[in-house]
């Protein structure tokens, strides 16, 4: 069977622990990952700091010839990658090069690194006293990263943190854990100098040995909220830098004018695409007015029937299975809980069975109707293809719903009114909004962050947000002397003079 081993520096050794990873599409175990402890992480983290100097002293640009490069590389494996993705994953071939791309204009913005890495100055803030501003990597960073996008999240963080010219360790899910190893060959192979970027695996246990790293000065994690929480709290009781990306439940709001044609085609991609395990899915839609629901529910039907469901390689398949067999129960529990509270079971995904993988992980496209604020199944994440109804009699209404939800990652509205967008947008207790878009994922040099229970720590992922969350700011205050006989001046404060 294939084993996954760690990529530190010297070798990984003989692990003592070893975890499943399966074909979700088959639902058979296809390899055995590593699970390390804190003494490998201890090695790993030597070779960092060894490394992690001449890194720094590297001038940007050579840092950025290193991301062109592998940026180069990635795009000449990209077939490969994506395979590996979504074997492991479950989500379909194009999911699996998306979620690739998405990482890779980070890398792109981490091309600029020399521009955005230039500090301020001010010539003359006193009698002969200029000040200027350098911003230096913070030493060691480590990205705790989730299994549903296990290229994109370690991109995103592994870019800005190397490029800013810290040593960088990814412990990525071990669910599927292929993908950020072989991110880590391509960036020595870029001309990365080893020890700069590893990865290490594991469990709980290794996020403790991360946390309580002394010598790692920043943590970054994405995943589900109570575990960012325990990260955050956890990294900084340890005196770390710490940014957790928390759970989402993201609304769409419907307003009586907007498209509905556009608005379906739009809802089937963000509320079923990747099955639904993306923390900027779009898993509850909130129609404005009876009406408006009435005929949106029509529209929804006969689209969710036309969605393809099959094995992550199928071309023709929409989505594909879930990661693991415990994570379908999960799901499915949720639809059972939803309609125990009393919502409209509209479309019912259980049970569902491909000829040929009936051990595969795969739920059917699920719809509710008349889903309540009061209810468990709305109030909590179920990262599945599950799409509720909540309706709302008005505007005001439906701006409340997201607003006073537990989480406050990314929410849209659907209006042809400039009006009713912009005031939805400047009121909105939300952290990433879209007008007519659905996922509204930033680009890359603007920063991704949600807000409430869906973002713990006060500072983005990538961006100028990345930037300023891997440098530490110094700021000097300089000034030469004329030479004159009696000594120039006496000094004054440049605040005082």
């Amino acid at each position: 069977m294939r084993q996954i081993d760690h990529h530190i520096v010297g070798g990984a050794g003989g692990s003592v622990r070893h975890g499943d990873v399966f074909d979700p599409n088959n639902g058979g175990v296809q390899a055995q990952v590593a699970l390390g402890d804190a003494a490998l992480l201890e090695r790993a983290v030597a070779a960092a700091k060894k490394a992690q100097p001449g890194w720094a002293a590297t001038n940007p640009q050579r840092r950025a010839r290193v991301m062109f490069e592998f940026k180069r590389l990635v795009e000449a494996n990209m077939d490969s990658l994506a395979h590996m993705l979504s074997s492991e994953h479950g989500k379909v071939i194009a999911d699996s090069k998306g979620d690739i791309q998405r990482g890779l204009e980070v890398i792109e913005f981490c091309c600029g690194i020399p521009h955005v890495l230039k500090g301020e100055y001010t010539q003359g803030a006193g009698p002969g006293i200029d000040v200027y501003s350098m911003r230096q990597p913070i030493g060691i960073g480590a990205g705790i990263t989730p299994f549903n996008f296990p290229a994109m999240i370690p991109l995103w963080m592994s870019g800005v943190a190397i490029a800013t010219g810290n040593a960088f360790i990814i412990k990525p899910s071990e669910r599927d854990p292929s993908v950020p190893v072989r991110l880590a060959e391509l960036f020595l192979e870029a001309g990365l100098p080893e020890g700069i970027c590893q990865v290490v695996h594991g469990d709980k246990e290794m996020v403790d040995a991360i946390l309580d790293h002394p010598d790692i000065g920043a943590v970054s994690f994405v995943g589900s909220s109570d575990i960012a929480h325990y990260v955050y709290n956890r990294g900084v009781a340890n005196g770390k830098r710490v940014q957790a990306m928390g759970g989402a439940k993201n609304h769409g709001i419907v307003m009586p004018d907007a498209d509905l044609d556009q608005v379906v085609n739009d809802l089937t991609g963000a509320a079923f695409g990747s099955a639904g395990e993306r923390c900027m899915a779009l898993p509850v839609v909130v129609p404005v007015g009876d009406e408006t629901a009435k005929r949106l529910k029509e529209k929804l039907i006969p689209a969710i029937a036309a969605l393809r469901v099959g094995v992550s390689t199928d071309a023709e398949a929409h989505y594909g299975p879930v990661v693991t067999q415990a994570h379908k129960e999960k799901v499915e529990g949720w639809i059972q809980k939803c309609a125990d509270e009393g919502a409209e079971l509209v479309v019912d995904g259980r049970g569902f069975s491909l000829q040929g993988h009936e051990k595969g992980f795969f739920i059917g496209p699920t719809l509710f109707d008349h889903v309540t604020t009061d209810m468990e199944s709305y109030k909590e994440e179920i990262f599945g293809p599950v799409l509720q109804i909540v309706r709302a009699a008005n505007f005001e209404e439906a701006l409340e719903l997201p607003s006073k939800h537990q989480y406050g990652n990314g929410v849209a509205i659907f209006t042809r009114n400039g009006h009713a967008a912009r005031e939805f947008a400047a009121r909105v207790n939300v952290g990433m909004v879209g007008i007519n878009v659905p996922i509204p994922v930033p680009v890359a040099y603007h920063s991704f962050g949600g807000w409430k229970r869906s973002a713990f720590g006060d500072t983005n992922q990538h961006g100028m947000e990345g930037v300023k969350f891997w440098t530490k700011v110094k700021t000097i205050t300089q000034r030469w002397p004329d030479g004159s006989p009696d000594g120039g001046n006496a000094f004054v404060i440049p605040t005082m003079g």
